[in-house]
């Protein structure tokens, strides 16, 4: 049976199974009825039974339900099996037991019938008595390892009776030569073989059945424990939102669904590292920018917007989460114990590590944030200079990830003290002096000085600045001559030709071609070293370099990638 197809976590119900002696005492009693032949009707069921049982594929002998053709036989000679008992008239094992069944296995045993399926022949016929759920292993017990052994003698005993049945000559044949072998099986020998199997059938079913409830229930306890932090949380009385307590529940939160997600986050790499101190900054980032923008405006908020853009992601994809544990709480009975099997869990879980991975890159270390912001900041003021970035960004050209590595080292070469700094040692610490073998100085801390290469590229970028200020014509006609040889710059690293005009909109003063040759050199030599850079930026780590560019043109869209408050609720 599917293991989907589970019990609501409650408190296990003992399954009475078909006593023993009474079972015996049933097919005794059976058995001294039975005598006498069969009649037309048993007779057609018999020969229904053995052609449904030349249709099993056998492997080594064992009946091989592995396959689709395979089963779907099984599924046939099991249900001839039911018709046959029913035509002679045989009693059927009690199936009482299957009242304490979860809502989940009632639906799959609704009455007392006997109900073959396929997947309970399977279970036995396998012989394995472990079961992995979540990344658990559990054991069946001793005691069902027995019942399935017992179950397959009895199948076996039916079937060498129906190999009897269709080897030996009709009983109202005249002439039987002595060379012909046993005989038919009787109506007894039938009825007997039947009674067992339905016996052993039940016995196995009960015990099998009420030992997966009990696994399940252990299972989906990894969603009911998480979901009894999240009610204590929010049982929580508002003053005490930020108590010792409320923040040790809120830890243990955060730990059950870093569990959780490495079970069942199949989309994403399952991360059980990513802790509650992430959303303990990111709620603290998103109380000083709502802060900020209450007491000094949207100008001094708007600064650290893209700060806030990820703190919030971190919180809402959180609260995701919560929502989720809440409802699912009110229905268990449906959440899969196989917990990868709930498509509304998996896409929230996929949601939280996606957000809370970002979080503990960025939002958690605060100086690399501040670079972030610094660079979110001078890309927007560069989309004024140059609206061909706008529109990049906002499609997601694939040119923009050429020209955002780009920008993002121009930045840094035109002011290595600013905080986009950060971001820069923070993806290439090889590059900076006491870099070691992983890019860190002795004591841990981020390198701090630039390698020669780097101090170099950023000499030549101050002096092709300087000289396009005093030779450029639109330099020339700028109140802030630097200020105009940077616009220049700016729109080249977009260009990314050796034309030097912007992409769109372009201007004769604009273009390098009304400097000197000199100049023009001096410029496509420092491009030159600014591609190498950008390239190696993309290079050294591109996993790095991924997420960061992501998060980069998130922060400068604005975009949320948690949507979850609008997504319908699924389990």
């Amino acid at each position: 049976l599917k293991p989907s197809k589970a019990a609501p976590p409650r408190r296990a119900r003992s399954l009475h199974s078909p006593h023993p002696k009474m079972s015996a005492g049933m097919l005794r009693r059976f058995c001294t009825n039975a005598w006498g032949t069969l009649n037309a009707a048993e007779t057609a069921a018999v020969e229904r039974l053995c052609t449904s049982h030349r249709q099993l594929i056998l492997d080594d002998g064992i009946t091989d339900v592995r396959g689709e053709a395979g089963y779907a036989a099984c599924a046939t000679f099991l249900s001839d099996i039911d018709r046959t008992a029913r035509c002679m008239c045989l009693p059927s094992a009690s199936r009482a037991y299957r009242r304490s069944f979860s809502a989940n296995y009632r639906a799959l045993f609704p009455d007392n019938a006997r109900l073959y399926r396929v997947d309970v022949l399977e279970t036995s016929l396998d012989q394995h008595s472990e079961i992995w759920v979540n990344g658990d292993k559990f054991e069946l017990s001793p005691e069902a390892m027995g019942h399935a052994e017992a179950l397959q003698q009895a199948w076996m005993e039916l079937i060498r009776l129906l190999d009897r049945w269709q080897s030996a000559p009709p009983c109202g044949q005249l002439e039987v030569e002595e060379d012909d072998g046993p005989p038919r099986p009787s109506r007894a020998e039938l009825a007997s073989a039947l009674v067992a199997l339905d016996v052993a059938w039940a016995q196995f079913e009960c015990k099998y059945i009420g030992e997966l409830i009990a696994i399940e229930e252990k299972a989906r306890q990894l969603i009911v424990k998480a979901a009894s932090f999240e009610s204590q949380l929010r049982m929580t009385p508002d003053h005490l939102v930020r108590d010792g307590e409320y923040r040790d529940i809120e830890r243990q939160l955060v730990k059950c669904i870093a569990y959780v997600n490495s079970v069942a986050n199949f989309k994403c790499k399952g991360r059980d590292d990513l802790g509650h101190d992430i959303l303990v900054s990111a709620k603290r980032i998103v109380r000083e920018v709502e802060a900020d923008r209450v007491r000094f405006g949207e100008e001094k908020a708007e600064a650290r917007a893209a700060a806030y853009l990820l703190a919030t992601e971190v919180v809402a994809s959180f609260d995701a989460m919560r929502g989720y544990l809440r409802q699912a709480s009110t229905c268990m009975e449906r959440v899969d114990p196989h917990l990868c099997n709930n498509p509304g869990l998996v896409s929230r879980l996929v949601d939280w590590e996606t957000s809370w991975e970002v979080g503990a890159r960025y939002v958690r270390d605060a100086p690399l944030l501040d670079g972030i912001c610094d660079v979110v900041s001078e890309v927007r003021a560069a989309q004024q200079v140059a609206p061909a970035l706008t529109s990049m960004c906002e499609d997601c050209d694939v040119e923009l990830f050429l020209v955002l590595p780009r920008i993002v080292i121009l930045l840094f070469v035109a002011d290595p003290g600013q905080q986009r700094a950060n971001l820069v040692r923070n993806l290439l610490p090889h590059r900076f002096a006491g870099a070691g073998a992983k890019g860190a100085e002795e004591d841990g801390s981020v390198p701090t000085r630039s390698c020669p290469e780097l101090i170099a590229l950023s000499e030549l970028y101050q002096a092709v600045l300087t000289e396009l200020a005093s030779v450029h014509p639109a330099a020339a006609a700028h109140a802030a001559p630097k200020e105009a040889a940077w616009q220049v710059l700016v729109k080249r690293a977009i260009k990314g030709d050796s034309d030097g005009s912007p992409r769109h909109n372009a201007t004769d003063e604009d273009k390098l071609s009304s400097c000197p040759s000199a100049t023009r050199r001096n410029v496509e030599d420092f491009m030159l070293g600014l591609e190498r850079w950008s390239l190696e930026l993309q290079r050294h780590c591109p996993q790095d370099w991924n997420q960061c560019s992501a998060v980069l043109v998130q922060c400068i869209t604005g975009t949320m990638k948690t949507k979850t408050s609008s997504k319908k609720f699924q389990i």
